[in-house]
């Protein structure tokens, strides 16, 4: 039976990665693809992930299996927040114009409700 549900839960993986390929592969627009690619994904590893707590040999195993998913979808939502608000800064027309090979987005005004801890520019002497 333990067999059988994991070549189940195994199966439902593969769709799940599946779909989340098909849709970076075939949807329109960055946002709609990297939606599909992380919803997807991330319920596939999941699945993955619980096919292998169920042969996991010890307590430690299965909290190493744990915490590796945990942290791709700690990843996953980083990469995916990346990925969309570079699209919106373009969208936006605030990427800059690429000279030089730069995108420009190191120079972009941080807005006031984003806090801000680098190193603050010298302030003019009086």
């Amino acid at each position: 039976m333990l067999e059988a549900l994991t070549w189940l839960l195994l199966a439902l993986a593969a769709l799940f990665f599946s779909a989340g390929t098909l849709g970076l592969l075939r949807l329109p627009d960055t946002l709609s693809r990297i939606h599909a690619l992380t919803k997807a994904d991330n319920l596939g590893l999941g699945l993955a992930a619980l096919a292998l707590l169920l042969h996991a040999e010890s307590w430690a195993a299965a909290a190493q299996i744990g915490l590796i998913w945990l942290l791709a979808l700690a990843a996953s939502a980083a990469s995916g927040y990346l990925i969309a608000r570079r699209c919106l800064l373009e969208s936006q027309g605030a990427a800059g114009n690429g000279h030089n090979g730069h995108s420009g987005l190191s120079t972009l005004p941080v807005p006031a409700s984003v806090p801000h801890s680098g190193p603050q520019a010298p302030k003019a002497a009086p």
